[in-house]
């Protein structure tokens, strides 16, 4: 077996814990709180699609975290917690070949409708050195992070 030595917390105040059978097209639960849900290979790599797949479960994880420490952010750039009422994250993980397994890529796209484009691009860049998951995919899985105007 191996372990990474990498930068680690000063101390775990969390670990979440699942227990995953048949691969992505099986079963995972996990509790405190219990959730519990199929897994399914996506229609688009020949799957039936209709399960939750790894990397919706990644996007979920990686847009709620970057969206927490964006709060983080700008409290301490002193942006007023009211001009991120109406902040949206939306995180993308895409999936693909990479020599002989697959490889991650990722984008999260920001919108800050409350803030001009400089403040903006500034908390975001602030952001992407504070979230957690962003910190775990920097030289590890080419990722874009920009500043939109809607998600439409």
């Amino acid at each position: 077996m191996s372990t990474y030595q990498g930068n680690e917390p000063s101390q775990i105040v969390y670990t979440a814990t699942a227990q995953v059978t048949g691969g992505r097209n099986g079963h995972a639960v996990s509790h405190e709180p219990e959730l519990e849900f199929d897994l399914d290979t996506p229609v688009a790599m020949g799957g039936k699609g209709q399960g939750t797949n790894p990397e919706q479960l990644f996007a979920i994880g990686w847009g709620a975290c970057f969206q927490g420490a964006l709060a983080l952010a700008a409290k301490e750039q002193r942006v007023a917690a009211t001009k991120l009422a109406k902040s949206q994250v939306r995180a993308s993980i895409s999936l693909g070949p990479e020599g002989e397994s697959f490889g991650l890529k990722g984008k999260i796209e920001v919108v800050l409708p409350d803030l001009d484009d400089e403040a903006a691009a500034k908390l975001v860049e602030r952001t992407q050195d504070l979230c957690p998951y962003s910190k775990a995919t920097a030289g590890n899985v080419p990722t874009e992070v920009v500043v939109v105007k809607s998600l439409d």
